[in-house]
C-alpha cells in the first residue's frame, strides 16, 4: 500500500504545478514521443529530479529517525531534534560559502562528505552528553541547543555573504527540494540505497537490541559494534538529505510512529522498509503542498512537514505521559 501510494504521489508531483503536464504526455515522453520542448524540459529537468529526490531523501530521513529512536530508546529522538541536521547544515554552508566565494563548483560527493562530518560531530557531542546526563529529557534539550547554535552560526555566515549565489543559500538553509539536478539524484540514490540495504541486513541484531542490551548479548550480538553501525548509518542518511535539501523537520520523528501504528508492529524486518517508503511518501505529499498551496509562492519543506509532524510528536508525548501515570 505504501509503495503504491508513493508511486501515485510521484506521478502527482510530476504532473501538478504552475504548468500542468497531463499524465498522458508523461507516458508519451517516456515512450520516446514528442510532447514539446517546454513540457519536456519542465518534466525532465525540474519536476522529475525533484520528485525523485523527495522520495529518496524522505526515505532516508524516515529510516534515520528510526535508527536514532532505536539507539537512544527514545520515541522523540530524530536527526532534527538532536541537532544532527543543524550540525550537518553548518559544515555544508561553510564549505559552500568557501568554494562559491572562490568561484569553485562544489560536487555532490563533497556536499555529502561535508554534511557527514557535521552530522558526525553533532552526534559525537550528543553521545558525550548522553554519558553526562541521567535523564533522556536533558539529552533532548542538549540536542535542541546544538541545533539552535548550528542554525545561528549558519544564518550568520549566509547573511553576511556578499555573493548573490551565496545569499540564495537562505532557501536551502530553511529546507527545500528545489534546484535538484540529475547528478544530485544519482549520487543520493547510490548513497541512500547502499546505506538502506546495510540497515536491512542489521534487522535481526536491531530486533534483539530493542529487547535490551543484556538480551542482545545473550543472543550473540556484538552490542558495541552494533551501536557504532547505528551511529554511522543514521549519520550518513541524515547527512545526505541535509547536503541536498537542507534541514527537514519532524519527518524523522513522525514517520516511524505513523508506520508503527499502521502496521501494528515494531519488528525491524517490517519497520525498516516501511519507514523508508513512509518517509518518501510523507515528503512527496508535503513537497506537493509546499509547491502548490500558495503558488506561485513556494513554502519551505520544513514549514509543511512541521504542520503534519509536530502533532504526531505531541500525541506521542501525551501517550507516554499517560502511560507513566
Amino acid at each position: 500500500m505504501l509503495a503504491v501510494l508513493l508511486l501515485v504521489l510521484l506521478g502527482l508531483n510530476v504532473c501538478i504545478g504552475s504548468v500542468s503536464v497531463p499524465f498522458s504526455d508523461v507516458l508519451k515522453n517516456f515512450a520516446g514521443q514528442d510532447i514539446g520542448e517546454t513540457e519536456r524540459n519542465i518534466l525532465m529537468q525540474i519536476r522529475l529530479p525533484r520528485a525523485l529526490a523527495a522520495a529518496i531523501l524522505g526515505g532516508a530521513l524516515g529510516l534515520s529517525g528510526y535508527l536514532l529512536q532505536t539507539f537512544f530508546h527514545n520515541p522523540i529522538a530524530g536527526p532534527f531534534v538532536l541537532g544532527i541536521s543543524s550540525g550537518a547544515k553548518l559544515v555544508v554552508a561553510l564549505v559552500m560559502v568557501f568554494f562559491l566565494g572562490n568561484s569553485v563548483r562544489v560536487s555532490s560527493a563533497a556536499l555529502i562528505l561535508a554534511a557527514f562530518v557535521g552530522a558526525f560531530l553533532s552526534m559525537g557531542f550528543v553521545l558525550l552528553m548522553s554519558r553526562a546526563v541521567d535523564k533522556m529529557s536533558m539529552l533532548i534539550v542538549s540536542g535542541v541547543m546544538i541545533g539552535y547554535i548550528g542554525s545561528a552560526v549558519t544564518d550568520f555566515v549566509v547573511t553576511f555573504a556578499e555573493d548573490a549565489d551565496i545569499v540564495n543559500l537562505h532557501n536551502w538553509s530553511k529546507g527545500s527540494f528545489s534546484g535538484i539536478s540529475w547528478e544530485n539524484v544519482y549520487v543520493m540514490a547510490v548513497v541512500v540505497l547502499a546505506a538502506s540495504v546495510l540497515v536491512f541486513f542489521l534487522a535481526k541484531p536491531i530486533g534483539a537490541f530493542q529487547m535490551g542490551e543484556g538480551y542482545a548479548k545473550t543472543m550473540g550480538v556484538n552490542v558495541g559494534r552494533l551501536k557504532v553501525e547505528l551511529v554511522l548509518l543514521s549519520s550518513i542518511l541524515a547527512a545526505c538529505i541535509t547536503a541536498f535539501a537542507g534541514p527537514v523537520s519532524f519527518v524523522g520523528i513522525a514517520v516511524p510512529h505513523l508506520v508503527k501504528q499502521l502496521f501494528g508492529t515494531a519488528k525491524p524486518i517490517v519497520m525498516i522498509p516501511a519507514c523508508f517508503l513512509g518517509g518518501g511518501t510523507f515528503c512527496l505529499f508535503c513537497d506537493l503542498l509546499a509547491r502548490t498551496i500558495f503558488a506561485p509562492t513556494e513554502l519551505s519543506i520544513s514549514t509543511v512537514t512541521a504542520v503534519f509532524g509536530a502533532p504526531v510528536v505531541i500525541v506521542v508525548l501525551l501517550r507516554r505521559k499517560s502511560g507513566e501515570r
